[in-house]
């Protein structure tokens, strides 16, 4: 079995699971691959128990309870992954998957009608099947550390990711690009509490989360996770993706509407990050009609953005905070009483912070995008009391393309974006003071924004980046502006002249 130590080696991954695909498109495929990761995942963690209760040699290896009682699943001998390399290149091998699954399910209640029972499916040639088992089978994550367990979260992390890619706009439906998931993160700080995505897609803000308390020291015990998720299959693939994480997360009972079903109804949350799709215009229904939820006023039937908003300021704790992307139309609309939920919002004190993000960020969409910073308590003394003040920060500008039509925003930027929030709300640990930076961010007042009727777009607030003087005198740049100018002006006059003769050669004169 192959160590996994070189840097690019999920690349390689990723390049050798897509050569075998044959006939299935991302959307199908991406089940095959994740599934197949996932049976590795929990037999090898069980494998790693198991071998370990064997050197103790006190028998205890076919007790469940040994297992249970550290988070690791019970795997059935034929769901092992042994079992499964042995029929490997056979044509019983989809069966053989599948039985597997269905084995597992039935030990585990957390899992119950989570995995996928898809590989017997006669589309799926069984082949590429079996050398897609010996691809998964040369991660090796039998290590003697706890890093094993990492590089299995980083090759699930990594094929969402490529995936989603690979599905362009289907793909983000259950993909949050990495950075912005990060920016909110390292804004919110979640360490202790409840932390709830409420269109929580395939998991990444507590994936994320996760990776927070752990950099900086926490205990992942001390946050509870609850989420929810409409789509059946994203719904299974976050179950999956948290589990190998070893994260224990409250996704209700089943998948379903967030508005129409809330499945967290009456909790109160510390922390709510979200990436709800943008201007869902057919999520209403007749129940929704005079909902508690609507406190700042009556959503549109016609676009959720608001309905979002509401739905999680509900939801927050006496001192909770919350960051959500939206469509940055969210920030200005006055149609269908969105102006008058803004402002009641805003005179509520309950908008935090606003940045603007540059465009190309997400798979899904070229719409320009925002994030709302929501805090129920802006007198909280965990930070400086700010009531009646918002931030802005216009991070248009950064960001680099890593592909024709996706932008990311680099360590340094979200570090940026995260410091300046920090600084602003009095709980940055490093040197420097908050101050305003013409074209970036601006600390603006109520009595500021009500001058700007409400509107929430950080760009009429943070103003224009200055210009850098290059010490060229006013009157010097101006004669070589004309001077070029008139060079322009030549080279145009002499097309005319040309378009014309060729016209009147060919019997069109103008």
């Amino acid at each position: 079995m192959a160590v996994v130590e070189k840097d690019n080696f999920k690349d390689n991954l990723w390049k050798a699971c897509d050569k075998l695909r044959n006939n299935m498109d991302p959307a199908e495929y991406k089940y095959v691959v994740l599934g197949l990761v996932f049976l590795k995942y929990i037999s090898d963690r069980f494998e790693s128990k198991y071998n370990e209760l064997v050197e103790e040699g006190e028998g205890f290896q076919e007790e469940r309870d040994e297992y249970t009682a550290e988070n690791i699943f019970w795997v059935p001998k034929e769901a092992r992954w042994a079992e499964i390399v042995k029929s490997a290149k056979t044509p019983e091998i989809g069966i053989k998957i599948d039985e597997a699954m269905y084995a597992i399910e039935k030990e585990n209640k957390t899992l119950k009608d989570v995995l996928y029972k898809i590989y017997s499916n006669p589309l799926l040639d069984k082949g590429k099947l079996g050398e897609l088992i010996d691809i998964v089978g040369g991660i090796n994550l039998q290590a003697k550390t706890d890093k094993g367990q990492d590089v299995l979260g980083q090759v699930y992390e990594f094929f969402l990711g490529k995936f989603a890619n690979s599905e362009g706009k289907n793909g983000g439906q259950f993909y949050t690009p990495e950075s912005i998931v990060k920016t909110i993160v390292e804004c919110l700080e979640p360490t202790k509490g409840r932390v709830y995505d409420p269109a929580c897609g395939s998991g990444g803000m507590f994936v994320q989360s996760e990776k927070f308390i752990e950099n900086h020291s926490g205990r992942i015990g001390d946050i509870s996770v609850f989420g929810q998720e409409s789509n059946g299959t994203t719904w299974k693939l976050c179950k999956m993706n948290l589990a190998i994480r070893g994260i224990e997360v409250d996704l209700g009972e089943e998948p379903a509407d967030t508005f129409t079903k809330d499945q967290h109804k009456g909790k109160k949350m510390d922390y709510i990050m979200a990436n709800p799709p943008f201007n869902i215009k057919d999520y209403w229904h007749e129940s929704l009609d005079g909902d508690a939820r609507w406190k700042y006023g009556t959503p549109p039937e016609g676009n959720a953005n608001y309905a979002w908003l509401q739905h999680m300021a509900h939801h927050l704790s006496p001192n909770g905070t919350a960051g959500i992307v939206l469509a940055n139309g969210s920030l200005s609309s006055n149609t269908s009483n969105e102006g008058e939920i803004r402002k009641n919002m805003i005179e509520d004190d309950l908008v935090d912070c606003v940045v603007a993000l540059p465009d190309k960020l997400f798979l899904t969409t070229g719409i320009p995008a925002c994030i709302w910073f929501l805090n129920r308590n802006k007198s909280n003394p965990k930070h400086r009391e700010r009531n009646g003040e918002i931030l802005f920060i216009d991070a248009r500008k950064m960001g680099a393309l890593v592909e024709r039509s996706l932008r990311e925003l680099s360590p340094e930027d979200i570090q940026k974006i995260a410091d300046t929030y920090h600084m602003w709300r009095g709980s940055y640990k490093g040197e420097g003071e908050y101050e305003d930076i013409q074209g970036f961010c601006k600390s603006a007042t109520l009595e500021e924004i009500k001058g700007h009727e409400y509107i929430l777009t950080p760009g009429r607030y943070v103003g224009i980046e200055e210009a850098e003087d290059d010490g060229i005198p006013y009157e010097e740049k101006m004669a070589d502006l004309s001077a070029k100018l008139a060079e322009q002006f030549a080279k145009s006059r002499h097309l005319e002249e040309e378009i014309r003769a060729n016209l009147a050669k060919l019997g069109f004169d103008i």
